[in-house]
Parts: structure tokens; sequence; C-alpha cells
């Protein structure tokens, strides 16, 4: 990783890439400290705290949340509208036709997420509005100024979108997936202070805090493992007449990610979890609350067993269910049949498209698993260890290995389009 990060600065033109990409990711940290006015951000504490779906939020925009600065809402509402509108091309056939269409249709469909980002943006700023005014946040305030707040978040979040394209055609990497990766990073120094506030203050000793970090590296590595893990299924294409000359055929194969939905299967089952608390906290004194945050037989009281068990249910269910709308058996067995291609062993057509989904189905169950285990490791950590209120998670080491990886993959193959030297050499 060094030497390939040696090689680009020596590229003049990468050079200047890297150089924007860390500009505009210094002006998204400079952002993030730029308080919204009249916000008492110490009533946000308890908003955030671990645990919460809010504190995932925060750890995403960078503790923007907890802060509550311009760039609270950071970029979640252009990921919301991403994957509304991934799954819209599934369910609407006008919109299933224009992603077939290249990168004309592909453009579309990109300029109609970023309109969906614009509203989505509006209405979850109104929303913040409502929560931090519960939370006692904001006081004698008058409707102008309510507009004002939401104008700002609104503002800010579609200008963190316009900074993610910019990274995205003028710097290295997806310019939304960094800013996320920057924001989660950002987060650790803190971490790692209030661990050695809590060794310092003798609440754990140096050998649980030795046995922490090799927890995390071994976490690490079986991230990394799970990130690069791929079922591959072997196509063989057959040999084809070409200006009367026989070409032999080719072997290929169809890579498929064992994680490749882990981290949005993880979403949306803390989403379904998190959901009734969430909405059960703008009225705290209700039965309905107490119920969910404090009886024993439900399912949506954090660090429970009950919670623990239903997260990986739903962690499994979302990782099968958005690989099944995300590939098409049906028409990647079509489509090999098309090119002349088969999978070994199996009969084209119907026999294809049955063995691809039966690998599907394999790939999905193990994927669902691992990134079921990654979700419940911060209860397993909160409830059994003294590191209390750490947020310490594998959804983010998840997130920050994935967008890493792409980084460094983009930069490899612009260093092996400058370097190629072709056959005539």
């Amino acid at each position: 990783m060094v030497s390939t990060l040696r090689n680009a600065w020596k590229v003049p033109n990468l050079r200047k890439r890297i150089i924007f990409t860390i500009l505009m990711v210094a002006i998204i940290r400079m952002g993030n400290h730029i308080p919204v006015p009249g916000i008492d951000a110490g009533a946000l504490s308890n908003l955030t705290k671990a645990g919460t779906l809010f504190s995932f939020y925060d750890l995403m925009s960078g503790g923007a949340l907890s802060s509550f600065s311009i760039f609270a809402m950071g970029v979640v509402p252009y990921i919301n509208s991403s994957i509304i509108f991934q799954l819209l091309t599934i369910a609407i056939p006008s919109l299933e036709q224009l992603s077939k269409e290249g990168e004309e249709g592909r453009k579309k469909i990109q300029k109609y997420t970023r309109y969906g980002a614009v509203i989505l943006a509006a209405l979850q700023s109104f929303g913040t509005y409502a929560l931090i005014r519960n939370a006692g946040a904001i006081s004698n305030i008058k409707k102008i100024d309510v507009l004002l707040i939401i104008l700002t978040l609104t503002t800010a979040s579609t200008f963190l979108m316009w900074l993610g394209d910019q990274i995205t055609v003028k710097g290295i990497g997806n310019g939304v997936s960094l800013i996320i990766f920057v924001n989660i990073i950002s987060r650790l120094p803190q971490k790692i202070m209030q661990i050695a506030s809590l060794q310092t203050s003798e609440e754990v000793n140096f050998i649980e805090v030795i046995l922490l970090l090799a927890f995390s590296i071994v976490l690490f590595a079986a991230v990394v493992i799970a990130t690069l893990a791929e079922r591959r299924i072997p196509i063989q294409y057959a040999a084809k007449a070409s200006g009367g000359r026989m070409a032999k055929g080719q072997s290929t194969h169809i890579p498929i990610n064992m994680n490749s939905s882990g981290i949005i299967a993880i979403i949306f089952a803390m989403s379904v979890m998190q959901f009734p608390a969430t909405i059960g906290g703008f009225w705290q004194n209700s039965a309905f609350y107490k119920f969910i945050t404090g009886s024993k037989y439900s399912i949506f009281r954090y660090n429970s067993w009950p919670y623990a068990l239903a997260t990986i249910v739903l962690v499994i269910f979302f990782t099968w269910f958005y690989t099944e709308v995300t590939f098409k058996p049906d028409e990647m067995a079509e489509n090999i049949h098309k090119s002349a291609g088969f999978v070994p062993g199996i009969r084209p057509g119907e026999p294809t498209a049955r063995f691809i989904e039966r690998v599907l189905l394999r790939v999905s169950i193990l994927g669902g698993l691992f990134a079921s285990v990654i979700a419940i490791i911060p209860m397993v950590v909160e409830t059994y260890s003294k590191f209390k209120g750490l947020s310490f998670g594998g959804t983010a080491l998840l997130i920050e290995v994935g967008v890493a990886l792409d980084f460094m993959r983009q930069l490899e193959s612009q260093l092996v389009m400058r370097h190629y030297k072709g056959f005539l050499k």
C-alpha cells in the first residue's frame, strides 16, 4: 500500500488528484466545526449515546450531529436516496430499462438520485429540528429561525453531496464513501482518549486494554478477509470462428462477493430495531416507550438477548433480500447463453439460473451470518466488558475496510493505465 501511494505521488496527474482530494477533505472537516447558532449541543449528549440509531449517524457524520454543526446530517440523505432508487430500479420497469441504456441511462438515474437526496434532506432536516427541540436543545425560537435551521441543514447536506461528486470526478475514489471514511476515522482519537481515561481512572487495567487491542486486530483481519472473499462461478466460452480463423474457447468466472450487501443489511436491521424506541422517545413518559426500553419481554430493549437474536435474524434476512433483488439469476443465465458461454457441468437456460440462485442463497446466508456477528459485537462489548459507551462496533470497521480497499483498487488501476507499455514494446 505504501509503495502504491509513493508511486502514485510520482505521477503528476495523480498527485494533483490526491492533493485535490486532501483539500476537499479539509473543507469537510472544517465544516464539521461550524456550529448551527442557537443550539445547546450539551443537551444532545443523551441523544447520541452508544446503542442508539443516532449514535451511528453521529459516527457517520464525524461527530457533527452531537455538536450540531452545519454538516449534522452528513451524506445520509444521499445514501438513503441511492438505496431507494436502487430498489426502485428493480421495481419500476421504466427505471430498469433506463439502467440498461448504458452511461446515459446511469447519468439520468444519478440525476434523479440527487433530486431525491435534496427532497429527503429537507424532510430529514425538519425531523432533526423536531428531534433536538424534543431533546431540549432549543427554546424560545421564532418561525424564521426554524426556517433558517432547516435551510442550513438542507443546503449543507446538498453541498456535501456536491463535494462528493467533485472528489469522484477530480480526485481519487468514490467521493461520498470517502466522506464517510474520513468522518469515521476522525472519531478514532476520541475513542483512544476515552480508553486512556478509563485506564487512568483504574476502571480498567492494562491487561484489559491489551485484550481489547488484540480483539480489535483479530476483528480487523476477519473483516478484511470477509471483504475480499468471493465465490467464483466458472464460465466456459465455446470456440468461435472469426475471420476464417478458429478462436479458442476462453475460461472466466463471475465473482460474487461474500459481503457485498453486509453494510446495507446492518443499516436496515438497525433502523428496524431502533425505530420504535426512536419514535417512542418523543413521548418518553408514555407506557409504550417504557415497555420498549425497560420490559424484559421487549425485543427492542438494547443489550438484551431478544434484541440480539432479532438483530441476527433481520441482518440475515436483509442480506438475502438485497442479494436477491440485486442479482438476477435469470438475466445472468440468459446473458451467459447469448455470449455462447456455459457453466461447466450445468445445462444452459433454466438449470443455469437455478444453479446461480442456489449459489447466491448460500453466499447471502454466509455473508449474513458474518454481518450479524459484526452487528452484535457492540452489544457484547457493552454488556460483558468494562468499556462502556465506546460505540465499539465492527460496522464502522466494515465501512472503513471496504472504502480503503476500493480506494487502493482505483489507485492501482490508474497506475496500471499510466504504466502499461502494450504488446508493441
